[in-house]
């Protein structure tokens, strides 16, 4: 850049150009060396059953991805993981936003793998922005402990729009990690409401956070989430907080009572505790597996097993019918002219998504 002082009308004053400043980029690294090495399927196979974390990482990327050609492969590689997988207790643990998930669990894995062993994996989900899409993905800066053991491993995935709570590809995640040897699963919901039912349908224990003074007793037996839960936990049990905790415990004890008795048999139990000073974690989980041995005992675990496969199989269905439909080039092509004509009050919400759907199927019986 030239100076200004150089110009004639300044004589006597020179300012120098000054060093030219090096590339920011070095020019001695080698641009291949950072390059992910790709896996085959049996490679990849072979590198999750012998507990390999790196590839364990790509193949949920694999499983993740919306690449149609990725999610061919990642199939297969869950085909083959199958025969090794369904060996391990899936705890889902959920609660309203704040709750201290993250921090509870940074707890319960640290004492269930000194107490129990064994390996650990922890699904955690963070939602997506619906401006940006994307996700902050920072729950494990929260498991301090917890990320420092070489025995766990804290994948946190993005729930790209779908509902429940969820991802979409949790299930085949938890078929993944139990694959590489992982007999503690804790699936890590987002911050719900009373409409959770993705998490249930994947795990063998619904673990629910609460806290007190968010409510009054009627708040405690509104149907939908806590009709679900096999165990509900007040967090925070600590300080000046200890009272207003085992007065809440005791209103969603009253509150169980509303309910019918689970198929299970199993009555829910209510308990207090603190996560930030892991007070009262081992009687929680002594209640956990004291329901994995009820449930095993009287044959509802393989049985609730079954129905979960049963029900992500229509979801599975459900999902790729979505997507058919989308995908389609004759409805991308006639879904504005529907959206313009219901948004000019042509015709209804219903009428316009009828002949989309008459369109669709109509396109199926003419393809060969």
């Amino acid at each position: 850049m030239e100076h200004p002082e150089n110009n004639e009308e300044y004589k006597g004053l020179t300012v120098n150009a000054g060093i030219v400043q090096p590339s920011s980029i070095n020019p001695y690294l080698k641009r291949n060396r950072f390059k992910r090495r790709t896996y085959s399927v049996a490679e990849m196979v072979e590198g999750i059953t012998k507990g390999d974390v790196t590839i364990l990482s790509q193949a949920v990327t694999l499983v993740e991805s919306v690449n149609p050609d990725h999610q061919n492969m990642a199939q297969e590689v869950i085909e083959k993981c199958l025969p090794y997988s369904g060996n391990s207790v899936r705890v889902g643990i959920s609660g309203v936003p704040g709750a201290g998930k993250s921090t509870s669990i940074d707890a319960f894995g640290c004492h269930v793998l000194d107490t129990r062993g064994g390996k650990l994996a922890v699904l955690a989900i963070d939602p997506s922005s619906e401006r940006s899409k994307g996700s902050i993905l920072g729950d494990k800066t929260r498991m301090e402990k917890l990320a420092l053991r070489p025995e766990a491993f804290i994948r946190p995935s993005p729930t790209a729009g779908s509902l429940g709570g969820v991802a979409r590809k949790t299930r085949e995640t938890i078929i993944l990690c139990e694959a590489a040897g992982y007999d503690k699963i804790f699936v890590e919901t987002v911050g719900v409401g009373q409409s959770e039912t993705a998490c249930h349908s994947m795990v063998d224990f619904f673990l629910l956070i609460q806290l007190a003074g968010t409510g009054d007793e009627l708040q405690g037996i509104k149907r939908g989430i806590m009709e679900i839960a096999d165990g509900i936990i007040i967090n925070k049990c600590d300080g000046n907080n200890v009272d207003k905790c085992h007065m809440a415990a005791t209103h969603f004890r009253n509150a169980l009572h509303f309910f019918p008795k689970s198929e299970s048999g199993w009555m829910p139990k209510v308990m207090c505790y603190s996560g930030f000073y892991a007070l009262g974690i081992k009687e929680v989980w002594d209640m956990v597996y004291e329901y994995i041995d009820f449930v095993k005992e009287n044959g509802y675990f393989a049985y609730r097993r079954n129905e979960q496969s049963k029900y992500w199989m229509y979801e599975t269905i459900n999902e790729h019918l979505r997507n058919s439909f989308y995908n389609s080039q004759l409805i991308n092509q006639k879904l504005k002219e529907a959206e313009r004509s219901v948004l000019a009050g042509e015709q209804t919400s219903f009428a316009a998504a009828g002949q989309l759907l008459d369109l669709y199927y109509d396109n199926l019986r003419k393809e060969p």
